[in-house]
């Protein structure tokens, strides 16, 4: 099996120094390997996403030296596939619709006789409030869906996934982790096609990714991905979540983070060994 990375930026915004270094690792890491480095643009959020900040993107990593296949995929093309899915979701009765706002989660789950709202890997663990909608005919449109994960869980039992940077090992995903501290994730929302955590499950496996790698901010979604792998029958990836590159005040870089961006860098004259350098890389590709 041929050794497969990607990177799949948002076009919302800037390259930064983050993204970058997220970028060339997973490409060195892949020439290390003697693999294939893929881009693929997340432009699901079509009311968000910009061409020119796409053609930035594009242009930054081919400065920095990375290469890819061609054609780039781009999630807005990929809308049919996302749809069969959750299909498959629907059809077996694990997902229902949602028409709660996020005003609403808030004040259930802030309720006096919940306590202080219970955070997960998807923001606020929902309440349940819509659990009991209907499940049958055909796949609703113009709402949120989200995934009751309770029969979720149920239906695969236990799974896992192998992680190699961030605290390196093989995680058991149990059903009482999932329901208590993750709750019914939302896996298509009104306005686009498909969630962050289904849309790149879907991706990752039709490109033959065998190794994700990404922040380690990302690491306690894995179990969440994991789990939808094995609820539509695709193979579970290595990650690898690497360690963040952060300002002078210890916080993580964000895309507001202009001075950071690698226009500006290059802007100033630096080169993309210099850009290296600063994220921590070596000049050649770097193996795990």
């Amino acid at each position: 099996m041929t050794f497969r990375t990607r990177f799949a930026p948002s076009p919302t915004g800037p390259l930064h120094l983050g993204h970058a270094y997220s970028a060339m690792l997973a490409h060195d890491i892949a020439q290390a390997a003697g693999g294939i480095f893929h881009l693929r643009i997340d432009d699901i959020d079509q009311g968000r996403a910009r061409p020119a900040w796409e053609a930035q993107i594009l242009d930054d990593l081919q400065w920095l030296g990375l290469s890819w296949p061609a054609p780039v995929w781009r999630q807005s093309a990929r809308t049919p596939r996302y749809r069969a899915a959750l299909e498959v979701l629907w059809r077996r009765g694990l997902l229902y619709p949602c028409t709660c706002t996020r005003r609403d989660i808030q004040a259930a789950a802030s309720a006096p006789q919940e306590g202080a709202p219970l955070l997960g890997p998807d923001g606020i663990i929902y309440p349940g409030t819509c659990r009991p909608a209907r499940r049958t005919g055909p796949l609703p449109e113009d709402c949120a869906l989200r995934i009751d994960m309770k029969m979720a869980t149920q239906a695969i039992g236990t799974t896992q996934f192998t992680e190699t940077l961030h605290d390196p090992g093989t995680y058991p995903v149990t059903a009482a982790g999932m329901i208590g501290a993750v709750g019914d994730i939302v896996v298509s929302r009104r306005d686009m096609a498909a969630s962050y955590h289904l849309s790149i499950v879907v991706d990752d496996a039709d490109q033959g990714i065998t190794d994700v790698v990404r922040g380690q901010d990302l690491f306690d979604a894995t179990q969440i991905h994991a789990v939808l792998q094995r609820l539509l029958d695709l193979p579970t990836p290595v990650y690898h979540h690497h360690r963040l590159i952060r300002d002078e005040a210890g916080k993580r870089l964000a895309k507001r983070d202009d001075a950071r961006a690698i226009a500006t860098y290059r802007e100033d004259g630096k080169t993309p060994a210099e850009i290296r350098a600063m994220v921590g890389l070596p000049p050649g590709a770097t193996a795990l």
